[in-house]
């Protein structure tokens, strides 16, 4: 049998690496990291599309213990943050508790020995104390529901799982979806394809994205005076958290933003009739804003051609049209997004009385401050149901959870407790109160379809609220919340 570790930290993104950089600043070092790539990053490291950046302002979009002065954007480009992470991965000492390649496909929680069994694709086993899972809601890539789509006989690829051995160079592409991973990698493929014809199901919320180099000067100053970086990040989290009662309780607060993105639309694109097409008839907020300077000028382009009509089927040579047109590809991309309201496949995870975490979760996930589960005992999520935002930086909630799990930790140490799940009453009343405060924001009354509403219409992924209310939320941990052995 496999030694076992006190916890075992799945995923090497900023959430997984997070909790094992808090764990050594805590003095731990009982723990491994189980990731199923060679190197750290997630997010990251798997979307390298063309223009990948994040749409969070640099300073703000990074561990508050792990500044970096030497950010080149305000909007930092993707391959930056993730050497970011590879360097905070390397200056942590958390190297030595990673085992790369390890993916886990299963995770069961033994009662008799009170342990988890982590299984990898190749067979290792790890057994574990407690399990802290850093996969994140936005991993596994979706696929439209499109008859036919094995039929196509040239390349096609999800954006998340960039093909860059294929050159698009003079070629056809088609591009399903219109989410905020295209409105990135279309203007960059529009450079050197011959055709581009982009499928939009529904137009996107766009705003000017403020973005500009970071002068070197101001990289200087933020070296020297690192309060002076501080003080930026502080401006941006107030400005961020000020959008907050237009997608909570004042919808109309965001009507200034929506008359911003129609100039916006106005200026960029002098078709009339394309104009028509890429305007949203939903209020703003209702899906995620996006921000882009080059997405409309590229679809103003003479070989770039927006088709709203949907997609009957796909064909070994494009795509059939409801309306009966054929259009002809030489390259699919699905710029679909992934499935965020079922974060979790089933047979990966199973709990007390080995229940499915998707069984438990028939009505969509659901958990206690975003990161306990009633029937999972030792587990801890990271980027939990509901803990998703619409408006500012992750990573802030993420270090949230992270303070929560380590006080969980140290009570349960203290206790000498061998186990410990949260009280189904408790995270019945947590959820009951959350979906109700979910019912009077934009993302249920804005009029649209998002990837924030599971099938049964609750709205799993987003906080309803200011982030500095959840991380007052999970500031203290309370014992009585729990059952413990």
């Amino acid at each position: 049998m496999a030694p076992a570790v006190t916890i075992a930290i799945v995923g090497s993104g900023f959430a997984g690496l997070g909790m094992a950089i808090a764990l050594l600043r805590a003095g731990r070092q009982d723990f491994v990291v189980l990731e199923k790539a060679a190197e750290v990053g997630g997010t990251w490291r798997d979307n390298t599309y063309p223009g990948v950046a994040c749409d969070v302002a640099s300073h703000l979009y990074s561990f508050s213990f792990a500044p970096n002065p030497n950010w080149s954007r305000r909007f930092s480009p993707g391959p930056e943050i993730q050497q970011y992470l590879q360097h905070c991965a390397a200056t942590s000492g958390v190297l030595p508790h990673i085992r790369f390649g390890f993916a886990v496909c299963q995770a069961r929680w033994l009662q008799d020995q009170q342990l988890w069994r982590l299984v990898a694709a190749s067979g290792e086993v790890v057994l574990a104390k407690y399990v802290v899972a850093g996969m994140g809601g936005l991993h596994r890539p979706l696929l439209p529901q499109i008859q036919g789509l094995g039929d196509f006989s040239g390349p096609s690829f999800h954006s998340a799982q960039w093909r860059h051995d294929i050159d698009l160079r003079g070629k056809r592409v088609a591009v399903i979806g219109t989410g905020a991973s295209a409105i990135q990698f279309v203007p960059e493929i529009s450079k050197v394809a011959a055709e581009v014809a982009l499928y939009q199901r529904t137009p996107p919320w766009i705003l000017a994205k403020d973005d500009a180099p970071i002068a070197p000067w101001k990289r200087a100053l933020f070296r020297r005076l690192p309060l002076l970086q501080l003080l930026k990040r502080a401006l941006i989290y107030t400005s961020l958290e000020l959008r907050v009662p237009g997608f909570t309780r004042l919808p109309g607060a965001l009507r200034l933003a929506q008359v911003l993105a129609l100039g916006h639309l106005q200026r960029q694109v002098a078709d009339p009739a394309l104009r028509r097409k890429l305007t949203p008839d939903y209020i703003m907020g209702c899906k995620r804003i996006l921000l882009s300077n080059n997405y409309y000028p590229a679809l103003s382009q003479p070989h770039v051609q927006v088709y709203t009509t949907a997609i009957s089927r796909v064909v070994p040579d494009g795509v059939v049209l409801t309306d009966g047109s054929h259009q002809s590809a030489d390259v699919l991309i699905y710029g679909t997004g992934f499935a965020a309201t079922d974060p979790l496949p089933p047979g990966l995870l199973f709990g007390q009385d080995g229940l499915d975490i998707t069984q438990a979760w028939q009505n969509g996930p659901e958990a206690y401050l975003g990161t306990a589960v009633h029937g999972f005992p030792n587990l801890f999520l990271l980027v939990g149901p509901n803990t998703g935002l619409g408006h500012s930086s992750m990573i802030y909630m993420i270090e949230s959870q992270i303070a929560y799990v380590l006080a969980a930790l140290q009570t349960a140490e203290r206790k000498q407790a061998r186990q410990l799940v949260v009280r189904r009453d408790v995270q019945d009343r947590y959820n009951v109160r959350l979906q109700q405060r979910l019912l009077t924001t934009v993302w249920h009354r804005g009029g649209c379809r998002s990837w924030y509403l599971h099938a049964s219409g609750k709205n799993v992924s987003l906080w309803p609220g200011f982030t500095w209310q959840f991380r007052r939320a999970t500031a203290r941990f309370v014992p009585a919340d729990y059952e413990w052995q």
